[in-house]
């Protein structure tokens, strides 16, 4: 059994956020009703540059699988009764319109929580539904550059420099599911239910406490390093192999280098007083980077990455999302999620489409899903007989 099961999700979200935040709890056992409005539905279905995924774009795929589609015109007074009456049989809402947005469609937390005392309602926006920020709009770029995450990316004395996926998005659905799930728990103890506000900035700048937080304590804003890692360390970064690609080392404590320079041969590091502490490494970066870099061109990233995670030295070969999407680590840890496409999409790599799984395992009944695509509206009548329309009343709300 998955911990969630029993669960029903009232899901009004679309794009990103609000889609992987219900994922995530379907993944665990929730069912997910995914309330689109008609004739596009989500916006993500069309999300990408190849107009052969429309309606079922991979990205629409990779936090929507095993949802059920009922489309609504919620400006229709049949319909939004039929959300109502929805509602009242669920036990979370999740919504991500502009503030306000919900309300004005009929749909919002005092509405709901008449219909039902103990529903759970989270809201995701851009910057919360309150402050003076609350009515700008937002996407993810736009608050990795407010949050100040730009900040933190790309070289010393380069522009900044974006993360290269929805990393906003992403930790915002993830920071609204535990959220949900500790209203839930609660919920199971008191009875009561709640409203949950969750920002995509508020998000952003909790994930980046370990670099929001020194400024906070010191005044001072820490430097952007590049591929160097936070440490600064010289023994922390990329470096060329014998076969052109790249390694990642993240030498950063004092065992970690002293075991390195064992490793190497090149013990005479140890007693070298320029690298003999962190801090002295540090001030003698440029010459301690030029001899760790003439010895890993010796060998290959994927001989270096091999061998010295073995000796416990942290070293990565850097990897395109290809290379790492087919480790055979990740299936042998249940990481993938074999899915069946529709017909009418291109047929995927070796004949097997998948998906990403939650990140975690767990003993007994963890993350999974059902191999099912919610097309567009494709539930819609299922859904309302369940609830109590008739055929009569179904079509009426349909039209």
């Amino acid at each position: 059994m998955q911990p969630l099961e029993g669960i029903r999700i009232a899901d009004f979200s679309h794009v990103m956020a609000g889609p992987f935040a219900s994922h995530l709890l379907r993944l665990m056992g929730a069912e997910v009703i995914k309330v689109e409005s008609p004739g596009r539905g989500d916006a993500m279905r069309y999300y990408g540059y190849d107009r052969r995924y429309d309606g079922m774009s991979p990205a629409f795929i990779g936090v929507n699988v095993g949802k059920k589609s009922v489309a609504l015109n919620l400006k229709k007074p049949a319909a939004l009764a039929a959300a109502k009456k929805l509602i009242e049989t669920a036990d979370v809402v999740l919504e991500n319109f502009r503030p306000g947005v919900i309300t004005r469609l009929g749909l919002g937390y005092d509405v709901c929580k008449t219909l039902n005392p103990g529903i759970v309602y989270c809201s995701v926006s851009g910057y919360g539904q309150s402050g003076p920020m609350r009515d700008w709009p937002a996407i993810d770029n736009i608050v990795q550059a407010t949050s100040g995450m730009m900040s933190l990316s790309g070289e010393t004395d380069g522009e900044w420099m974006r993360v290269g996926f929805p990393v906003v998005d992403t930790i915002t659905g993830q920071s609204a599911a535990f959220a949900i799930l500790a209203a839930l728990f609660r919920r199971e103890k008191t009875g009561t239910g709640e409203y949950i506000d969750v920002a995509m900035l508020d998000a952003s700048l909790a994930f980046m406490t370990s670099a929001v937080v020194p400024f906070l304590v010191t005044g001072t804003t820490m430097p952007r390093t590049g591929n160097t890692g936070f440490s600064g360390q010289p023994t922390s970064g990329l470096f060329t192999t014998a076969d052109g690609r790249k390694v990642s080392l993240g030498v950063v404590q004092q065992h970690q280098f002293e075991a390195l320079a064992r490793y190497l041969d090149r013990e005479e590091w140890l007693t070298d007083s320029r690298y003999r502490t962190a801090d002295r490494r540090l001030a003698n970066s440029k010459a301690l980077k030029a001899e760790l870099s003439k010895v890993l061109k010796t060998r290959t990233a994927e001989e270096w990455e091999a061998c010295m995670s073995a000796a416990s030295i942290p070293c990565g070969m850097v990897r395109d999302v290809s290379e790492a999407a087919v480790l055979p680590h990740l299936s042998q840890r249940g990481m993938k999620i074999p899915i069946s496409l529709p017909p009418n999409l291109p047929p995927p790599p070796e004949g097997i489409a998948e998906i990403i799984n939650a990140g975690f395992m767990m003993t007994g009944g963890g993350p999974s899903v059902e191999d099912k695509l919610p097309m567009l509206g494709a539930d819609t009548e299922s859904v309302l007989g369940t609830l109590g329309f008739s055929e009569e009343e179904i079509r009426d709300i349909m039209d």
